[in-house]
């Protein structure tokens, strides 16, 4: 029965990913928790889960044209060795993964706070980067971009989140030229050798459940065909905003207690 319920609990995200295109690790991770399974599981369990789930995405981009390679690979200049540092960081300093429970469901309350505002916020990040950002900061969008790229090494690690919704913003502000598309499948594209590094991490760490893994691509995988075809007639107006408050009250739960 518990492994239907996994099937069941990645089809409903698997679901809510193809009709908001919300990073599956911001709602994956919570549910796990509130099913029982510690920290360490539920974060390194989501972040293989994200590789997986991602990289068929990222492959559609890349066919597009949808894909700035090169954006990808300043990114992950800064979040792959991020990453492995972080994760040699958990391993040296801990004794095992009860001692940084806390630190990793702290690292997915901040995470799942800062998802919230970007999807509240996106069209006012969009419309004030356009603004705001000139060519006059172009010499340093080099260097920023590789700082983010090692904010989201670090904190995807602890805590799985943010490689989908922060990573756009991150790019929507550094490159307002940027098109739609274009932003997107460079996130996606980046995020899956990202989730992939730190689930590796994760696994070498012990922290992957990988029959827990199996249901959850069992159910996901079709649902997220499904809930994109769904997209077209389902209301963002509502949706968004419904799933950003449900975010940002986990996220606060997970900071602050």
């Amino acid at each position: 029965m518990e492994f239907l319920l996994y099937i069941a609990s990645g089809a409903l995200v698997g679901l809510i990913v193809g009709i908001t295109g919300i990073g599956g690790g911001a709602l994956m991770t919570p549910l796990l928790l509130m099913f029982g399974f510690p920290p360490h599981i539920a974060v390194g369990t989501d972040l293989m889960y994200a590789a997986l789930t991602k990289a068929g995405g990222a492959y559609s981009h890349h066919k597009q044209q949808h894909v700035n390679w090169p954006l990808v690979k300043l990114l992950a200049l800064g979040s792959i060795p991020a990453a492995l540092i972080t994760g040699t960081a958990l391993k040296t300093l801990f004794e095992d993964s009860e001692q940084y429970a806390i630190l990793l469901s702290n690292a997915l309350g901040g995470m799942l706070l800062i998802t919230a505002v970007v999807i509240l916020f996106r069209s006012r990040i969009q419309r004030w980067s356009a603004t705001h950002v000139s060519n006059r900061f172009s010499q340093y969008r080099g260097v920023s971009t590789w700082l983010m790229g090692v904010f989201l090494g670090v904190f995807v690690t602890l805590s799985s989140v943010g490689a989908g919704a922060i990573g756009t913003a991150i790019l929507m502000l550094l490159y307002p030229t940027l098109r739609a598309t274009n932003v997107v499948g460079t996130d996606i594209a980046h995020a899956v050798p990202l989730t992939l590094a730190a689930g590796l991490i994760h696994m070498y760490l012990g922290n992957v459940d990988f029959s827990l893994l199996g249901a959850l691509l069992l159910g996901s995988l079709p649902a997220i065909h499904l809930g994109s075809r769904l997209s077209r007639r389902m209301p963002e107006q509502w949706l968004k905003p419904i799933l950003a408050s449900l975010l940002f009250t986990l996220g606060a739960k997970y900071a602050f207690f």
